[in-house]
């Protein structure tokens, strides 16, 4: 993880910025509006550390799930390894799907930054746009998508599933989600 500036940030702010991160992960999954004092009283840091790592809410939420889920980023190369790329699509989709709603009380507090800031463009940053753009190159290769499909389109298709009540028929529910957005995908695809 980078400072503004580029540089490598020293080992001591590093490990600062990780303890921040893993105190986060389990305080918002436990809790939606865990109080970010708490945050950084229980990651052992000063209010100083914390801001100039975090400037709001916002920033902390989005940071964690970029680092959490970057695991499910990473299957999107695995995927496409061993299955067609409309199918690891889609699995991935399902991946994704599972991972956010297993952390009910992230999902929550990302449902909640969301919706305060209208927009979820800043979701498109890093590990999961990459994964994203991975699998939509590869669609579009493919013909199995429509040509022209942005990493940022297609996070704002999958947006609703920020909305997915975690303790409810979440799964049948992200499922259908992931189909009506796999249909609006192929539809326009040219090997369709």
């Amino acid at each position: 993880m980078r400072q503004r500036n580029d540089a490598p940030l020293r080992s001591d702010a590093q490990r600062n910025r990780e303890r921040i991160l893993e105190v986060a992960l389990e305080e918002l999954t436990r809790c939606a509006d865990a109080p970010l004092s708490s945050i950084a009283k229980k990651a052992g840091v000063g209010q100083g550390t914390f801001y100039r790592n975090f400037p709001n809410r916002e920033s902390l939420v989005l940071e964690v799930y970029r680092y959490e889920v970057q695991q499910v980023s990473d299957a999107a190369k695995e995927l496409l390894a061993t299955r067609a790329p409309d199918q690891a699509l889609r699995e991935w989709m399902d991946r994704l799907a599972q991972y956010a709603m297993a952390k009910a009380g992230l999902a929550e507090a990302m449902r909640k930054t969301t919706s305060a800031h209208g927009t979820l463009a800043k979701l498109g940053r890093g590990s999961v746009a990459s994964a994203v753009e991975t699998l939509l190159k590869a669609n579009e290769e493919a013909g199995t998508i429509r040509p022209g499909v942005t990493p940022d389109d297609f996070v704002l298709a999958i947006a609703g599933l920020w909305q997915i009540d975690p303790h409810g028929d979440w799964h049948t529910r992200a499922g259908r989600l992931m189909d009506i957005v796999m249909d609006g995908l192929r539809t326009g695809a040219p090997g369709a």
